[in-house]
């Protein structure tokens, strides 16, 4: 260890974000109008997950009756939060179901998880301004912050896998939410580069809480606690918090040594000096153009390719449930490492992470709906589990290529039903979810009918069509102030 008391200037990485956030490129005619899309559906999400007490009773003021001058508001409630716990509600709402969209690479994550950060400050920043007089806070800064959102979290998780190492994908929610959270603040690069080095050295997520047999609903809250934490540690940098340098490179104490290298055998055996993140691609808006939607279930989208393959084998299968011998699942490498469960499953949060059951369920019922995974409806179906003991899972290595290989990006399932008789149906093979940008045509228009339908279970029809109009116009949602778009979801 050096005794070498010379302060370092910033990690490489960490300037690397920071200049592609200051730099706040002008994004593709595709990327604005997918942000625009995974606004309203990010937004759905959120409302859907009201109907749920284990997600609302997370939601409100710390101290009832708390009244915050300028507050955020959290969609589809009366809420009026300061920033960092309005994040908090925000992010738990929408990640909730696990609905809204979905990034797969050697990392997986949501990246709209940053939305409940983006919207929380810029609301607050954008009445502020107003009461002072000034220009309030437009949409399109909020398209243009989910962009640069996507865009951290995306390409930091292309070749860094932090679940290889125990952590939870959350880590890159705080960092992207930290760093457009400062953005929107007006920060300069010092103030940006502190406020990222700090969400390095902060507590770090374990992954505990996502697997077998520990899997419970903090899975449904940690991304809107990661993303009110990065507001947290933007405001802090914004008052003057002195930086880390060397937050993710220092000898012993530092992310990597900490964190990374000691466990990750790829950055191990490489020398000290290379132990850094891989960043695949310059930082533009890739992530954005090519995000994944979920659109047609509310499922881990590893296995949403499953689902829809067992929804095509629903007519000619439902009716012969007991002549079931067995069914084959043949899936990818990622899917079998986090989703294949066997065994009692505890609790909803275990359910929508198992492919047995996101695949028994549209076979016997014809739909998957987030109702479907909670405990009075597993405790009234028992010929789920039955169905689930049937299962054999393969890997196809054909499959687990092409989820790697960054111009396909596949997610594929196949599911075949052999029964006592000897027969079989077909072999039904699903390569590219319906939310994939290869199906943005078939998808997008489902996509706002699943919009919708989430509008319409919180809002009055004329406030649902008034939302939905503004959404799906680019010109008028662009220019509206953020506090005027979000007096329009508060009940």
């Amino acid at each position: 260890m050096s005794d070498d008391n010379q302060r370092p200037d910033y990690d490489a990485e960490l300037q690397r974000i920071a200049d592609y956030v200051l730099s706040a490129p002008t994004p593709s005619a595709e990327a604005w109008e997918t942000a625009r899309y995974c606004l309203m559906d990010t937004l759905g999400c959120g409302l859907l997950a009201l109907r749920f007490p284990e997600c609302t009773k997370h939601l409100g003021p710390l101290v009832p009756g708390t009244q915050v001058p300028h507050g955020a508001r959290v969609p589809g409630t009366p809420f009026c939060l300061d920033p960092v716990k309005a994040a908090f509600d925000i992010g738990t709402a929408v990640r909730w179901l696990d609905y809204n969209d979905t990034w797969l690479a050697a990392e997986w994550g949501h990246p709209s998880d940053n939305l409940g950060a983006i919207l929380a400050v810029a609301d607050h920043l954008s009445q502020q301004r107003t009461a002072r007089g000034e220009a309030p806070l437009t949409m399109d800064a909020v398209l243009q912050a989910m962009i640069m959102a996507h865009e951290i979290q995306g390409v930091l998780a292309l070749d860094n896998s932090f679940n290889r190492v125990g952590l939870d994908h959350v880590v890159l929610v705080k960092v992207a939410s930290t760093a457009v959270s400062a953005w929107l603040m007006g920060a300069d690069r010092e103030q940006l580069l502190s406020a990222l080095s700090h969400a390095f050295v902060d507590g770090q997520s374990l992954r505990t809480y996502r697997h077998a047999p520990n899997a419970g609903s903090r899975k449904s809250w940690a991304a809107g606690d990661a993303a009110s934490r990065g507001v947290r540690l933007a405001d802090m940098a914004l008052r003057g918090e002195m930086g880390i340098p060397g937050a993710l490179s220092a000898p012993q104490w530092g992310f990597y040594d900490v964190a990374f290298s000691h466990t990750n055998r790829d950055l191990a055996t490489k020398p000290e000096g290379e132990r850094r993140f891989s960043f695949q691609r310059e930082l533009g808006c890739h992530v954005m153009e090519n995000v994944l939607f979920k659109i047609a279930f509310p499922a881990e989208f590893h296995a949403q390719t499953a689902c829809e393959a067992a929804m095509t084998l629903h007519p000619d299968v439902a009716g012969r449930l007991d002549e079931i011998e067995r069914i084959e699942l043949v899936t990818h490498e990622s899917a079998v490492r986090i989703i294949a469960k066997s065994g009692p499953l505890a609790n909803p949060a275990d359910r929508d992470h198992c492919l047995q059951y996101m695949v028994a369920v549209p076979l016997i019922f014809g739909a998957l709906e987030a109702e479907h995974y909670e405990d009075d409806f597993h405790a009234a179906h028992p010929e789920i589990d039955r169905l689930r003991e049937r299962m054999q899972v393969v890997e196809e290595p054909r499959y687990s290529a092409d989820y790697l290989d960054p111009d396909k990006r596949s997610i594929a399932n196949a599911v075949q039903v052999f029964f006592t008789d000897g027969s079989r149906s077909e072999k039904v093979e699903v390569e590219y979810p319906v939310g994939h940008r290869r199906r943005r045509e078939e998808g997008i228009p489902l996509l706002v009918e699943k919009f919708t339908r989430h509008l319409a279970t919180r809002f009055p029809p004329r406030q649902a069509d008034a939302i939905l109009a503004q959404c799906e116009s680019t010109g008028a949602l662009e220019g509206t102030p953020v506090h005027r778009f979000m007096d329009q979801w508060r009940i």
